[in-house]
């Protein structure tokens, strides 16, 4: 590294240092996040490599076994509570960015975890996704929140990880009630149909990019789209994974 660049950065990070979203600490490494909080992170491992329900052992789980879901892999960087269940609202309804950019960190070091472990995170090596597909948002929900908290997690990932984002791959062509508000069968029936992927050609292999599941119900409807179009294999990589309504935790 240049003796600009690295001046540059001293400079950037003496005005602005670093600071814990979580307790307000100082930072470490770099990030929005202190060594006592990363320490206390919840990773989502071991996990089913098929939809990242918590495993012991790191199986495929029952329910994928009798019934394998659209998607072929998930990897969930982390377990939907606490700091996750702060952070990922703060991102999602309030514009942090800051909590954007510490998720997005954090689901990076994940995947290349999953990697290095030979897991359905491959993207670094031959045979991973060829490209990266964010969620989308309906068009009207898009105007009334401003961004898109899905795309803006994976440019800096495609950046990172030199995959293409396909942006345009996927269309919400209805729209539906907050799936947060309904329960497990409800959210299946109210994304069935619900999107659009974008006409081919198509990479072989793809990954849908998320913040959070639950029930994978709009994942699994996103993975169904893209199979119509011609993508042969469909994987998820999400920040935080939800435990499934009912059940407990």
């Amino acid at each position: 590294m240049s003796w600009p660049v690295l001046f540059s950065r001293w400079i950037g990070e003496a005005l602005l240092p670093p600071r814990c979203l979580v307790c307000e600490a100082p930072g470490a490494g770099g990030r929005d996040l202190c060594a006592a909080c990363r320490d206390a992170l919840p990773w989502n491992h071991p996990a089913c490599p098929r939809c990242a329900l918590p495993v012991p052992g790191g199986d495929y789980c029952g329910r994928c076994l009798r019934r394998p879901p659209p998607l072929d892999a998930t990897v969930a960087a982390l377990a939907y509570r606490f700091p996750l269940d702060r952070l990922l609202p703060r991102f999602k309804f309030h514009g942090d960015l800051a909590a954007g950019r510490l998720l997005g960190q954090l689901l990076a070091e994940a995947l290349a975890a999953a990697s290095a472990a030979g897991g359905p995170g491959n993207s670094l090596r031959a045979g991973g996704p060829q490209a990266l597909v964010p969620v989308p948002l309906h068009p009207r929900r898009l105007r009334e929140r401003g961004y898109d908290q899905a795309l803006e997690l994976a440019r800096p990932l495609g950046r990172a990880l030199n995959l293409p984002l396909r942006a345009d791959g996927l269309r919400r062509v209805r729209a539906t009630a907050a799936q947060s508000t309904l329960g497990a069968p409800a959210r299946h029936g109210n994304v069935r149909g619900a999107f659009v992927a974008a006409p081919g050609p198509w990479p072989e292999r793809v990954a849908l990019l998320d913040d959070v599941m639950t029930t994978g119900a709009t994942l699994g409807e996103c993975a169904r789209a893209l199979r119509r179009a011609g993508v042969l294999r469909v994987e998820a990589w999400v920040v935080a994974r939800a435990p499934q309504p009912g059940s407990e935790g």
